[in-house]
C-alpha cells in the first residue's frame, strides 16, 4: 500500500526526463510516452495512487519492493494527468492524452461537413469549445485568469474561427474541390493565433516566472510569456497541418474510386479514424518542436528585469529557463 513507506536510497531522480530534453527526438520519446492516449481510460483512483507514489519518491520514500518500472509507469501517469506547475489533477477534456481520440473526431468532422454554413458553424464551435479547455488546462499556473477573461477568450477565438471558415468557404465556392476542402485548416490555424494568447492573456499582461538553470526564482517577464505562448501557437498550428492538409487530398482520390462512391455513409467514419493516424504521431512531434522548460537569454530579458539579476548574481545568470505551457 502507499500508506507504508519505508526510506530507500533510489538510484535515479524520478523528475529527471528518461530521455534528453535538449534533441528533439528525446523530447519526442518523452512526449510519445506521456500523451499516450490509453492513458485517458486509467481509473481517477489509479491515478491518485500515481501520484501519491511519485511525491513519495520526492521524499525519498516508496512502498517496499517497488520496482524502478513501477515508479516510472507511476510517473507516466502523473505526467499525463497533472498540470507540472500546480500539480493539480487536469480536467480529462484538456489533458494533452485527450488530444488523439478528441481531436480525431472533431478535425474528421470537420473535414467532411465543410460544405454548408451550418455545418461549417457548428463543427467550429466544437472544435473552439474543444481547444478553449485544453488552452487553459495547459497554460502556465502561476498566472491566474478570471472568467470573464475567459469568456472574451472563447468569444474572440470562436468568432476569429466562424469568420475565417464562413468568409473562405463563400469565397472558394468557384474554386477547386481540393481548396475548399482546406478551410477548415484555415480557419483552426486562425482561430490558434487568437485562442491561445487571449487564454493566456494574463501571461503576457503580468509576465510568468523565471528562474535560474536551478530553479531559483528570479522574477516575471513578459518577454519569456511572449516566447512560450509563440512557441505553443506554432506547435499546435503544426499539429493540425499535416492531417488537416494531406487528409483531403487522400480523400479526394479516394472518392474518385467506385466503391468508396458505394459508402458514402462510411466517409465520415474512415476520416476520423485516418485523422486518429495522423494525430497519434503529431500530438507528441509537435509537443516535441521546443523544450517544455524553455529558455531566454539575459541580454533578451526586459531591462528592468534584467539589471535587476545582474545587481543581484553578476554574470552569473546568462540564461533564465520558465514552463512554456503546452
Amino acid at each position: 500500500t502507499y500508506a507504508k513507506m519505508a526510506t530507500v536510497s533510489l538510484s535515479f531522480n524520478i523528475d529527471s526526463p528518461r530521455w534528453d530534453q535538449s534533441t528533439f527526438v528525446g523530447r519526442l520519446k518523452h512526449f510519445l510516452n506521456i500523451t499516450d492516449p490509453r492513458t485517458v481510460l486509467v481509473p481517477e483512483e489509479e491515478l491518485d495512487q500515481a501520484k501519491a507514489l511519485v511525491e513519495s519518491c520526492r521524499a525519498g520514500l516508496v512502498p517496499p519492493g517497488s520496482s524502478q518500472e513501477q515508479l516510472l509507469y507511476a510517473k507516466k501517469l502523473y505526467d499525463s494527468a497533472f498540470h507540472p506547475d500546480s500539480g493539480e489533477k487536469m480536467n480529462l477534456i484538456g489533458r494533452m492524452s485527450f488530444q488523439v481520440p478528441g481531436g480525431m473526431a472533431i478535425t474528421g468532422c470537420m473535414l467532411q461537413f465543410y460544405r454548408t454554413v451550418p455545418a461549417v458553424v457548428f463543427w467550429q464551435w466544437v472544435n473552439q469549445s474543444f481547444n478553449a479547455f485544453v488552452n487553459y488546462t495547459n497554460r502556465n499556473a502561476a498566472s491566474p485568469i478570471s472568467l470573464r477573461q475567459i469568456g472574451v477568450a472563447y468569444v474572440t477565438a470562436t468568432s476569429a474561427a466562424l469568420a475565417t471558415a464562413v468568409g473562405l468557404n463563400l469565397y472558394t465556392k468557384r474554386a477547386p474541390p481540393l481548396l475548399a476542402r482546406w478551410v477548415p485548416f484555415a480557419a483552426v490555424a486562425a482561430a490558434n493565433c487568437v485562442n491561445i494568447p487571449m487564454m493566456r492573456q494574463q501571461e503576457i499582461i503580468n509576465g510568468i516566472t523565471v528562474t535560474d538553470e536551478n530553479n531559483n526564482e528570479l522574477g516575471r517577464s513578459r518577454r519569456a510569456a511572449v516566447k512560450g505562448i509563440a512557441q505553443v501557437v506554432l506547435s499546435r498550428i503544426t499539429m493540425a497541418a499535416p492531417g488537416m492538409i494531406i487528409l483531403p487530398i487522400i480523400m479526394e482520390r479516394l472518392e474518385k474510386f467506385p466503391f468508396m462512391q458505394r459508402i458514402r455513409v462510411l466517409h465520415a467514419p474512415l476520416q476520423v479514424l485516418l485523422c486518429g493516424g495522423f494525430l497519434l504521431f503529431m500530438v507528441p512531434a509537435a509537443c516535441a518542436l521546443f523544450p517544455q522548460r524553455c529558455s531566454l537569454a539575459l541580454a533578451d530579458l526586459e531591462a528592468e528585469l534584467r539589471d535587476s539579476i545582474m545587481a543581484k548574481h553578476g554574470d552569473k545568470v546568462p540564461y533564465v529557463y520558465f514552463n512554456k505551457g503546452l
